[in-house]
């Protein structure tokens, strides 16, 4: 399938995550991109608590995550990725995913990935799972324990045949989600997003949720809860006041909403509207 990449501009994409090389197909080039849209854009559902619509449209995305300088979830970040790569010359194939991250009951498929070719090899890419997610590609085979600076992650497959991405915590080994490798199209993240975005029982509508990984730290803005989380397993967690949101948006996750779009925010959830 297509992901539009004639309708990017490649050269924005690139200043944005702030991408110096030369933009070609390879492995290196890869694993520069990737790791480089997780350092510059942040996960974020700020859109939702705003009461507005996901568009999931290249040029929308471009306008809020190339243009705006805003962050999104895993749908529009991982779309605006899959359509640069596909303009630079990867093959991109889309896939889906359960999200465990500490589920009690198997959940339903509403996480988007990608499995790439490179170098003749396929690679599972993912810039949109937030501060627990891959820094860079690992290589889409069973069996696979990677470091990524401090962070460890594994693939491991079980019985039903699904495989499982997982990270290590200082506890051991923490399930991130389950996935197969049937493709996955457009309209089927649509009707993802749908759901994420709109429906009652979905996390993402009821309180602000920011996420940034770094190689040094993962960071969670949960309601008005910030946690950082240390490679070594050390957690510092705080209140965020009405006061100083707008400036945590920014310092923690390099984001810098309107003065409307802030006295909104604030008004939604703290208040509770």
């Amino acid at each position: 399938m297509t992901w539009n990449w004639e309708e990017l501009d490649i050269t924005a994409y690139l200043a944005r995550i702030g991408y110096e090389g030369e933009a070609k197909p390879g492995l290196e080039t890869l694993r520069s991109l990737h790791r480089a849209h997780v350092a510059a854009i942040p996960f974020e559902n700020l859109e939702v608590m705003l009461g507005r619509p996901v568009p999931l449209d290249l040029p929308a995305l471009q306008d809020k995550l190339v243009r705006r300088r805003r962050g999104g979830y895993c749908y529009e970040q991982n779309l605006l990725f899959a359509a640069a790569l596909e303009r630079i010359g990867f093959t991109v194939t889309g896939l889906g995913a359960r999200t465990r991250a500490g589920a009690s009951s198997r959940r339903a498929v509403t996480h988007m990935l990608l499995k790439v070719e490179a170098d003749g090899q396929e690679w599972h890419c993912d810039v949109g799972f937030g501060a627990e997610g891959l820094l860079e590609p690992i290589p889409l085979e069973v069996g696979v324990d990677v470091r990524q600076g401090a962070w460890r992650f594994g693939i491991v497959q079980e019985a039903g045949g699904a495989r499982v991405l997982r990270t290590e915590h200082s506890d051991g080994w923490f399930d991130l989600y389950e996935y197969t490798l049937e493709e996955r199209i457009t309209a089927d993240y649509v009707l993802m997003n749908h759901y994420t975005s709109t429906h009652p029982r979905s996390s993402f509508i009821r309180r602000p949720v920011l996420q940034k990984a770094a190689p040094d730290a993962r960071r969670k803005l949960v309601g008005d809860r910030l946690t950082v989380t240390r490679p070594d397993g050390t957690t510092h967690e705080r209140d965020v006041s009405v006061d100083e949101l707008s400036d945590v948006l920014v310092r923690e996750f390099g984001i810098e909403l309107s003065d409307d779009d802030s006295a909104e925010l604030i008004r939604v959830h703290y208040a509770g509207a």
